[in-house]
């Protein structure tokens, strides 16, 4: 299995974990800024401004996410995308991250805590149109399909392998967080170009 798929099915593998939410050991979904790293935990500062302690097991990976345009999401992409569901039934999209030919984990559509009242879409892509409110994508998982518009100005990535020299003070991350009876324990961590922030 080559690093990028490895490092790519690692952060997928979290994000589906996150659809468990309801369940006990619930994973913590953590967005922040790296204040420190070494080869086996990270520490970051949340939004609230306070420290979060994340061990890292051994072997864990780095996924780098790149800005693409909307034109690069096509019929058969497979997506992941954090949106608000619409009086009308369809979802309208707050960001777009797409997986690398034949990466398809965490399919479903779920909870998701980016904006209060937000799902998680994850799924194949099928029909694409350009609507007047911004790209239009029939997206189906196993349990079932949604009609997402994607407006013009939302962040849109390519989700990629990366390296832990990205993971350093000031980079801006988001990880999936497991709880143990020994603290938070994670097995991979994304950042955008730049140590920008990643837009789920």
């Amino acid at each position: 299995m080559s690093f990028q798929r490895s490092a790519v099915m690692a952060l997928t593998i979290t994000l589906a974990a996150a659809a468990a939410h309801a369940q006990p050991a619930a994973p913590q979904i953590i967005r922040g800024a790296v204040t420190a790293a070494s080869a086996d935990a990270l520490t970051i500062k949340g939004k609230d401004g306070k420290p979060i302690t994340v061990t890292m097991v051994k072997g864990w990976t780095v996924a780098l996410m790149k800005p693409i345009t909307v034109d690069a999401i096509q019929p058969g992409s497979f997506i992941g995308t954090s949106e608000m569901p619409q009086a009308d039934g369809n979802g309208k999209s707050l960001e777009v991250h797409v997986f690398p030919p034949g990466v398809k984990m965490g399919e479903g559509h779920y909870d998701w805590n980016l904006k209060k009242g937000s799902m998680m879409t994850n799924g194949t892509v099928g029909k694409v149109v350009k609507g007047k409110n911004g790209q239009e994508l029939d997206v189906a998982y196993s349990y079932g399909t949604r009609h997402i518009v994607v407006p013009k100005k939302v962040p849109i990535v390519q989700i990629t392998a990366g390296d832990r020299s990205m993971i350093k003070p000031g980079a801006k991350v988001f990880l999936i967080a497991q709880s143990t009876a020994t603290g938070l324990i994670s097995n991979s961590v994304s950042t955008g170009e730049g140590g920008k922030a990643p837009p789920m």
